[in-house]
């Protein structure tokens, strides 16, 4: 298995899709490599393409206040991108530049081995579970492969719409309450089975 470094750097020096010619900084996830979580979301923004690190933007300020208020620390947690380079003019990434990041996110699952992997947004639903409509599956939980997943909206979804705030801060409380039940020998019956 792959450490969380090595995946670090195979990232960084990747040249596997287009978006390599575009962007300045590859982002590879960053955080505790034994955290009992880890953020999935889209791709790196204009912050993130600047400083090669996740979630440092808008959104990613939002994503820290909310664990703020369910008394985590980024420090505690792992974050990631389904796409490791900023798509141009932040464009939802294309079906190739997915794939081509597929493996990297598969390899920081397996290193990091979270106990719940929180999917943020629609096109992380998407490639990470193959769902659409996150509106409608948000706040639920899945399982596919043994490892289990927490579906939410997106933080820069927040900006847009400031009536996700409430529904973001609950999701995020939420999935917390079940890390805690599943730290205390808890089992989980997810709402959504993959085969």
């Amino acid at each position: 298995m792959m450490s969380v470094e090595q995946i670090r750097k195979n990232v960084i020096s990747c040249t596997k899709c287009e978006l390599c010619k575009t962007r300045k900084n590859a982002v590879p996830g960053k955080g505790n490599s034994n955290a009992d979580v880890m953020f999935v979301g889209e791709a790196p923004g204009r912050s993130e393409d600047e400083r090669g690190e996740p979630f440092v933007g808008a959104a990613g300020k939002i994503l820290s206040k909310f664990l703020g208020r369910a008394g985590i620390s980024r420090d505690n947690v792992y974050i990631t991108n389904v796409v490791k380079c900023r798509p141009p003019d932040n464009r939802v990434p294309k079906t190739e530049e997915r794939e081509a990041c597929r493996e990297y996110l598969a390899e920081e699952l397996a290193a990091i081995k979270p106990k719940i992997v929180c999917v943020l947004g629609n096109t992380a639903f998407g490639s990470v579970l193959g769902g659409s409509e996150i509106t409608k599956y948000r706040g639920k939980t899945a399982r596919k492969d043994g490892q289990l997943y927490f579906i939410t909206v997106h933080p820069a979804a927040t900006i847009y719409n400031s009536g996700l705030v409430e529904v973001l801060d609950g999701d995020i409380a939420k999935m917390f309450s079940l890390i805690r039940e599943l730290k205390s020998g808890g089992n989980i019956k997810a709402d959504i089975e993959y085969s």
